[in-house]
């Protein structure tokens, strides 16, 4: 045999030894994601948004895996995913106001559902259901927190609304956070113009946590930082009566714009240059 015939064979063979270890790792890693880990209950999840979750993805608690979604379905006549999750009995003890968050493994890699306890001293059992959920994070919302107002309230109790007037929101968005004291406590829900009165009708969706806020407080359109987005603040006023679903805000302040912020320096510095007494510099009293 020559040298060329024995490379070509040699090639030949590493060619067929990778294909064939390619293969059993990839039914090695197809069997271990559908092995199962022993018996197991199933619980039941609704999130407004699933992302990219796939079924047999990773149930993870404080990142151990403790099972695996079982299936992913749109509940009829509803707007949410019903996810069935798999969790292993040896499990058995979670408490049945957990938390189901879907959550992303690094920054660009597979999602995954991860359960945070409750305090509750029941526990799920096979057909319950987890309440309290959270969607997955669009990237879009990621880099909005990362470059904007800096998030919004979880509201995972629920929220009441309430409503504000002004003549111009600016850039303010749906979403976009309803702060108190710098912390978010809810978000915007809706923003319509009125027809009639000619301005801008914001609804905010407000944490149920926070259901003290005195009924003469203001609400403000605030920018977070220079060039950052917009979002809602309020200001505590001293009423002792409280907020309640449905009421309105009377006092409100829009947005600023940067055509109004420019003007107010550009007129503060004009006048700071002129002298006090009638228009008369120091040169011209005598």
């Amino acid at each position: 045999m020559s040298q060329r015939q024995s490379y070509a064979v040699g090639t030949g063979l590493f060619i067929v030894l990778g294909f064939t270890a390619l293969g059993y790792l990839a039914t090695q890693t197809t069997s271990v994601a559908n092995s199962s880990r022993g018996p197991s209950y199933t619980v039941e999840a609704h999130f407004a948004n699933i992302g990219q979750l796939k079924e047999r993805a990773p149930v993870k608690v404080a990142g151990v895996r403790v099972g695996q979604v079982q299936s992913i379905v749109l509940d009829p006549g509803k707007e949410t995913a019903d996810v069935k999750l798999a969790i292993d009995q040896r499990y058995n003890q979670i408490p049945d106001d957990s938390v189901a968050t879907i959550f992303t493994s690094g920054l660009l890699g597979d999602q995954y559902v991860g359960l945070r306890y409750g305090t509750s001293k029941k526990t799920l059992a096979d057909g319950g259901e987890l309440a309290l959920t959270r969607p997955a994070q669009q990237l879009e919302e990621m880099l909005g927190k990362f470059f904007g107002a800096g998030g919004v309230a979880d509201n995972l109790g629920g929220s009441y609304v309430v409503k504000a007037r002004f003549t111009n929101v600016g850039a303010l968005s749906v979403g976009a956070p309803v702060k108190m004291a710098g912390v978010a406590i809810g978000s915007v829900q809706s923003i319509n113009a009125d027809p009639v009165k000619l301005d801008a009708l914001v609804t905010l969706a407000i944490d149920k946590r926070y259901n003290q806020i005195p009924d003469d407080s203001a609400a403000a359109v605030f920018t977070s930082g220079l060039i950052g987005t917009q979002y809602v603040a309020i200001q505590p006023g001293g009423s002792p009566d409280a907020l309640k679903n449905g009421d309105e805000m009377v006092l409100t302040q829009s947005a600023m714009q940067i055509e109004d912020l420019i003007g107010k320096f550009l007129v503060s510095g004009s006048s700071s240059g002129k002298p006090a007494d009638g228009g008369k510099s120091d040169g011209d009293k005598h």
